[in-house]
């Protein structure tokens, strides 16, 4: 939802066009009616992939182009598509190791399945052979980069309002260690890290922002055993200093992260698989690390570590030893930030290659 919204705001500036937006997360429901809803933008929960929910949804919005994101293929919309001659487009389309693994054993059922696809738009070159491999349609392939690079890191924050937002979360002094989309394990590997840091003589304060905001009791049932001064962000500003805070709210991260010294990215550490962006992160200057588990983001985590701009931890000792080691040396931090503002800015420009590729499927007329 945070990804598309450069190429949402060029296509409904264009007269005669009006986007209707789908999610399948309450999260991504919730993002989107606030950051969307003011402009007249319509969002809904995408329906069932059946039949009867299907040919509903699509008589009642009646659509010229269909557009998925990423990796969002359901066969009974597809047909659907076909079946009214409606051009489909994959957009910043990828595939996982995880994925690869799974689709390459399958090939023969994912060919019919895609075929109603009309242009790929992939999010690098090593997922557009990804998915020619596994049965893709070569022709309608074209790496176009990742819409996450180009994602906004604005309003940034002036001192003030970064000094009222500390305040507001307890977290008033010091050096702040923010773990974003955490998921669980993290959490305490964090603290881990807090607490060597701490003991080595830093003074600093910890800001949990976990992926899904309603593990926030378990959560902070976990940091109570921790003998550390907690604050969750729902229970509005906090009375006094914390050690830590829990950020248990939806679309903050980019006012979040302005506040880090260091930004651990979640879901990337085991048993966890996957990951999450770190290109806010990076955009903004900020050191990163992350676990070895990156793999729906092989190739900006790739990216990021070729550049010096981040650093891979293989588990949750790693982490800890990493955070002190980084915090105890402002100058290498100050050189990974440069680095991530320079990777950043040499990797945008997606979103104009894929708002001409939407462009081009469009009725004239």
């Amino acid at each position: 939802m945070v990804a598309i919204a450069p190429v949402v705001e060029r296509l409904t500036a264009t007269a005669g066009i009006s986007v209707y937006l789908t999610t399948t997360t309450t999260t991504g429901y919730a993002v989107g009616r606030d950051r969307y809803g003011p402009s007249g933008i319509e969002i809904g929960y995408f329906p069932l992939d059946f039949w009867p929910c299907s040919v509903l949804a699509w008589k009642r919005i009646r659509p010229d182009v269909m557009v998925l994101t990423e990796s969002e293929l359901w066969p009974e919309h597809l047909r659907q598509a076909r079946k009214r001659k409606v051009p489909v487009l994959l957009i910043n389309a990828r595939i996982s190791d995880r994925s690869l693994a799974r689709l390459r054993k399958i090939g023969w059922i994912v060919r019919p399945l895609v075929r109603g696809l009309t242009k790929i738009s992939a999010a690098s070159a090593i997922d557009a052979a990804r998915l020619a491999e596994v049965g893709f349609q070569c022709g309608s392939i074209e790496a176009v980069g990742n819409l996450k690079l180009d994602v906004s890191v604005g309003p940034i924050l002036d001192d003030e309002a970064r000094g009222r937002l500390r305040a507001e979360l307890g977290l008033p002094d010091g050096m702040i260690l923010i773990g974003s989309s955490t998921w669980p394990g993290e959490e305490a590997a964090m603290v881990r890290a807090l607490k060597k840091a701490r003991e080595a003589g830093l003074k600093c304060r910890l800001l949990v922002v976990p992926r899904h905001a309603e593990r926030r009791e378990e959560i902070l049932e976990e940091l109570k055993r921790e003998a550390l001064s907690v604050h969750l962000r729902t229970l509005g500003a906090a009375n006094a200093p914390v050690d830590i805070c829990v950020a248990d709210t939806t679309g903050e991260m980019v006012r979040l992260l302005q506040l880090a010294d260091l930004v651990f990215v979640g879901r990337s550490l085991a048993p966890n698989y996957g990951g999450q962006t770190p290109v806010e992160a990076a955009a903004l200057g900020l050191p990163v690390l992350f676990g070895p588990f990156m793999t729906n983001f092989r190739s900006i985590s790739d990216g990021l570590v070729t550049a010096g701009a981040a650093r891979v931890v293989l588990d949750g000792d790693a982490l800890v030893s990493a955070v002190v080691a980084l915090l105890l040396a402002p100058d290498l931090r100050l050189e990974m930030a440069r680095r991530g503002r320079e990777w950043h800015a040499a990797n945008r420009g997606a979103v104009n290659r894929t708002v001409e590729a939407i462009r081009a499927t469009l009725p004239q007329g």
